[in-house]
């Protein structure tokens, strides 16, 4: 199969104005997350709606298009760019990566790409969850599957409840807890048709897109990576990724 990768940013944030075109070791981050990404994509593309950010691709030599200002997610910016990008190039899945994750590891890529070899609409990746802490906490959404490994359910409540237990036992009283990491692959005519739909009562309650594409019967398979990706959603979060060179 034929397989893309598609960055979505933008320059408005409320946290991080100007996110991608922060410096990290003399290159602006959306610079690193594009070659980390070619480590393991024949073709990647960077979308946009901002002429910063296009005209700094561009100057680093990136594969770059612009999308409309009024796309509400990124995963609606990419099934904009993919449209565009069809009318030069085939491919048959598109694989939307984080333009606020510059130390995305190629290999999770290459995972994702891995779950194709059979029939699936979209693909993300999961990790074992092995705190307390990481359980409980509603910003890390958790995933049940079943015994293929497709997604059953996300929530950010920890889920399976375990019964009769108290918390600082569930980890160790259940076979495992999953967390999801946020990158996803779609099937090419997949990401043009979960774009059209409306948002579900259970999209609605947890704020997880992903709950809108399992309420219309889109089957999600996931494969485990072992490696936690590190987003950077704030001044502070760029302050704390600068240490890890």
């Amino acid at each position: 199969m034929n397989f893309i990768g598609i960055i979505p940013a933008r320059y408005q944030s409320t946290r991080f104005p100007g996110k991608p075109l922060a410096i990290i070791k003399d290159k602006p981050m959306i610079q690193w997350v594009y070659e980390n990404a070619s480590k393991a994509l024949p073709y990647v593309c960077v979308a946009t709606d901002d002429d910063r950010i296009y005209t700094t691709v561009k100057a680093f030599g990136g594969e770059v298009v612009k999308t409309l200002p009024s796309h509400q997610s990124g995963t609606d910016r990419c099934a904009e760019a993919a449209l565009k990008i069809a009318q030069s190039r085939t491919f048959d899945v598109v694989i939307n990566i984080q333009g606020d994750e510059p130390f995305i590891n190629p290999e999770q890529i290459n995972l994702l790409k891995s779950c194709f070899k059979e029939e699936v609409d979209i693909a993300t990746l999961v990790k074992k969850i092995d705190t307390e802490e990481e359980l409980f906490n509603p910003n890390r959404p958790k995933v049940v599957l079943n015994n293929k490994h497709f997604a059953l359910y996300f929530s950010r409540s920890p889920i399976p409840y375990v019964r009769g237990e108290k918390n600082k036992n569930w980890i160790k009283n259940h076979c495992c807890f999953w967390s999801h990491i946020g990158m996803y692959a779609f099937k090419a005519d997949v990401l043009q048709e979960i774009t059209k739909l409306a948002q579900g009562k259970l999209e609605l309650a947890e704020s997880l897109e992903q709950l809108r594409w399992l309420e219309n019967g889109y089957k999600i398979k996931t494969a485990e990576t072992t490696y936690q990706t590190i987003g950077i959603d704030t001044p502070e979060d760029l302050d704390q990724a600068l240490q890890l060179f």
